[in-house]
């Protein structure tokens, strides 16, 4: 592997925005890499980290989200071990507390789910792709005063030895395409 770069990078506009819209939660069980095919035919560098197809999905969990909500990928480098890799931490904060959602939680800190993460400018990207996903922090919250916030907050973290690869795909219908036609459930 060639640790050398071949582009630069001009100064981006200013048209993107923060944050993200949605997650999509997926059963922990990708087969990396069998079930995931890469983006190799341009040959346009950069490209290959785009993901054009995954195997073996049947159904992506949507949750919407709105408010205090992000995704960062964080570079731990080491130069005294040699080593580097990606640590990927969703923040989501799921509104109101009912029966199903508190069992969907606990069953999420049980597992190790693969998260697909859309942000507000539509780009999608796979987390924990071959480790899964681990709740590494949360709180079941209901506030103190009556606009206090109720529900979830969920810290997911992801150890990975690449960055969270861009899906190739930019909306609801691609996505499902992208999974092999798999099943968006929302409730």
């Amino acid at each position: 592997m060639s640790c050398d770069i071949s582009s630069g990078r001009l100064e981006a506009c200013k048209d993107s925005v923060s944050g993200i819209d949605a997650i999509y939660i997926i059963n922990y069980g990708i087969a990396y890499p069998d079930d995931v095919t890469f983006d190799t035919t341009p040959p346009t560098p950069g490209y290959e980290d785009v993901i054009t197809a995954v195997a073996g999905v049947t159904t992506l969990y949507k949750f919407e989200l709105k408010g205090a909500n992000s995704f960062e990928q964080n570079i731990q480098s080491s130069r005294d071990n040699g080593t580097t890799f990606f640590e990927q931490v969703l923040v989501a904060q799921l509104k109101r507390q009912d029966i199903a959602t508190h069992k969907t939680v606990k069953l999420l800190s049980y597992g190790r789910p693969h998260i697909v993460v859309r942000d507000r400018n539509l780009n999608f990207f796979l987390a924990g792709l071959e480790r899964g996903c681990d709740v590494t922090a949360g709180t079941f919250s209901t506030g103190a005063a009556l606009g206090d916030f109720s529900g979830y907050n969920l810290t997911f973290t992801a150890m990975e030895n690449t960055p969270a690869p861009f899906l190739d795909c930019n909306d609801e219908a691609s996505l499902a395409a992208l999974f092999g036609g798999a099943t968006i459930d929302d409730n």
